[in-house]
């Protein structure tokens, strides 16, 4: 007999409930391959400075805008778009408009690995 019935494997719904820690989730915790995510709610003016990672990250925008350093590039970015950034490519952004910027982050690695190219100002 072949079992309908889902399997933790099949998928995982994952309840945000505003607890602080639902910000930041990484793959190592939960079951399979898994990725790992940043829900961000940033003030305007909010920044993370310059940094990388060995793996891609993904940032997918869904509410105000940023703007992006990608390498020696400068992006203006809106809700709506999303910005893949390379292994090894320097990158940071601000909220530069005049809402809260909410974004996903998707880092595609099980665990966060960040080498700070700048010192916190």
């Amino acid at each position: 007999m072949v079992s309908t019935e889902p399997t933790m494997a099949d998928y995982i719904v994952i309840d945000r409930d505003g607890d602080e820690r639902d910000r930041q989730l990484e793959g190592h915790e939960l079951p399979g391959d898994g990725v790992s995510f940043i829900l961000v709610d940033m003030a305007p003016g909010g920044a993370v400075r310059l940094h990388r990672h060995a793996y891609a990250e993904i940032f997918i925008t869904h509410e105000g805008s940023a703007t992006y350093t990608v390498g020696s590039t400068r992006l203006a970015v809106r809700a709506g778009q999303i910005v893949i950034v390379s292994p090894g490519v320097p990158h940071g952004f601000v909220n530069s408009g005049d809402a809260r910027l909410r974004q996903t982050n998707v880092h595609l690695s099980r665990r966060i690995v960040t080498e700070w190219l700048e010192d916190r100002g």
